[in-house]
């Protein structure tokens, strides 16, 4: 068993993220994982990421607050607003950005697969 307490979890930099603290719970620097890595990302009012896609499938489920969640697929572009508890799948390939239009700070769960072998 590998565990990280919140308050311990790293923070890394994941680019075109703006006005957001990422922190990685499982995976990568915060320790061994043979299949995914999860983290969770504080999204402070008008924090944002680009429109962007990723080869990976990715998991999110708000914890906090409210996110809203565009995405963009073969073209077609789609928006949800996610509340606590709420969960989406981005298909790999599918462009997506997230987007905290309240006045409140918010926070996601993420979780994707390594790119590769196992790290």
């Amino acid at each position: 068993m590998h565990l990280t307490r919140f308050e311990q979890a790293p923070t890394y930099v994941a680019p075109n993220h703006f006005d957001m603290r990422c922190l990685r719970l499982q995976g990568h620097e915060a320790g061994p994982s043979q299949a995914l890595w999860m983290g969770v990302s504080q999204i402070a009012p008008g924090g944002h990421t680009s429109l962007d896609a990723s080869p990976l499938e990715k998991h999110y489920v708000v914890l906090e607050g409210e996110v809203a969640l565009v995405s963009e697929l073969a073209g077609v572009r789609s928006e949800a607003l996610l509340r606590r508890h709420d969960s989406a799948c981005i298909a790999p390939g599918e462009k997506r950005q997230l987007i905290n239009r309240s006045p409140h700070s918010a926070s996601i769960l993420i979780a994707m697969p390594y790119p590769g072998p196992p790290a």
